[in-house]
């Protein structure tokens, strides 16, 4: 018993000098949640590289001075118009060029869309997106004004709507903005060195010039990635870079898990595993810290202890419903578990992050007041 009250004396000074140390410790946290345009591919690669539970633990720190981190938002995704589409994306069910189980279908009615779109806030989803399998709006009048329609019937229903109807111009942005669209999704999938190993119906250039469009029309930008193509780690640290590189991050940036499908060229390709895919988020969210990280396609792969790696790593948004346009998906009950197990809490639409200096200042973007937190009791 002596003993044991020697050591515990004799620890005290270095209990303290540590404790006195502690803002030194976190030196390097200073320069987190800092918003960039300019990073480059060789400090991307670094925060990637880290050892994986420091790289967690910085991006568990930047998640919280920007989000509540008991919060993730539940978003149902519907495909509007199935198959015929005559890109040949490798990954894709829905080519023509590939003979897979998918086989086309005409568009939905409206009706069968607000239909959709009701369960889908019943079940507790606040983003509804729709989805066409083609390679762009082009003079499809007929299918872009039902379209149009679909928008403002979900809009006013009070769910953020997101569309990813392929390229768009820019007078188009504008109309599906008149018409309510909140967010446009419209992904990179890779670095530009690995695209054309995937896609060559579409050029790199040509996504980013439909971003540019939605920009221009006032819709956030939805753009992320796929993961299980045939990247390397570089090609996961240049899609990152492009898309931190953009004059506006995006708003919402979609990590998908590649599904592999019977009959496209990369059915034989291995999804990533949970550490691949925490390791992108928690990059993603690092240095795109105000941007909502969605956990997407390929999440029915992994296990419910695997998925709450992926919220520690900064994830805050999931797709609900039994199906990815065309791929499997966790059932809204499934869901719901999960969320009651880890104490967690759906997003309401269209609610601003919040913005926590690492000094100790916080505020709700908007004005509003919010708790204040520093960076050493982020990290306790």
């Amino acid at each position: 018993m002596l003993r044991l009250a020697t050591r515990r004396l004799s620890s005290a000074p270095a209990v303290a000098q540590a404790a006195s140390a502690a803002p030194a410790a976190f030196a390097h946290l200073s320069s987190l949640g800092a918003v960039r345009q300019d990073w480059t591919r060789d400090e991307v690669a670094e925060i990637f590289n880290l050892p994986f539970n420091e790289l967690i633990f910085r991006a568990s720190v930047v998640h919280r001075m920007n989000f509540n981190p008991l919060e993730v938002q539940r978003c149902t995704l519907l495909s509007i118009k199935t198959g015929g589409c005559n890109e040949d994306c490798k990954y894709c069910a829905q080519s023509t060029r590939y003979k897979t189980f998918v086989k086309p279908e005409p568009m939905m009615s409206v009706d069968a869309v607000v239909e959709a779109a009701t369960r889908a806030k019943a079940s507790g989803s606040t983003r509804f997106c729709m989805g066409t399998a083609w390679r762009e709006l082009g003079n499809k009048k007929g299918s872009f004004g039902r379209i149009l329609e679909m928008v403002e019937e979900v809009n006013g229903m009070g769910l953020e709507v997101c569309c990813t109807l392929g390229m768009v111009t820019e007078d188009q942005a504008h109309q599906l903005k008149a018409a309510g669209l909140t967010a446009y999704n419209h992904n990179l999938d890779t670095s530009r060195e690995h695209y054309p190993s995937v896609i060559t119906t579409r050029s790199y250039d040509d996504r980013l010039q439909t971003i540019a469009n939605v920009r221009k029309a006032g819709i956030s930008v939805c753009c992320g990635g796929i993961l299980g193509i045939g990247e390397s780690e570089a090609d996961r640290v240049g899609l990152l870079t492009e898309l931190a590189s953009m004059e506006t991050h995006p708003e919402s940036v979609p990590i998908n898990a590649l599904v592999p499908i019977d009959g496209t060229p990369l059915d034989v390709n291995e999804a990533p595993d949970v550490f691949q895919m925490a390791r992108t988020i928690a990059t993603a969210r690092i240095i795109m810290p105000r941007s909502m990280v969605r956990l997407s396609a390929g999440r029915l792969s992994f296990s419910p202890v695997e998925q709450t790696m992926m919220f520690m790593a900064g994830a805050n948004s999931v797709f609900t419903g039994d199906k990815l346009l065309t791929t499997p998906n966790p059932a809204a009950d499934e869901d719901s578990l999960l969320f009651d197990s880890l104490g967690l809490k759906g997003k309401a639409p269209f609610s601003s992050p919040l913005r926590i200096d690492v000094d100790g200042g916080a505020n709700a973007h908007g004005g509003a007041n919010a708790q204040r937190t520093s960076v050493t009791e982020m990290s306790a």
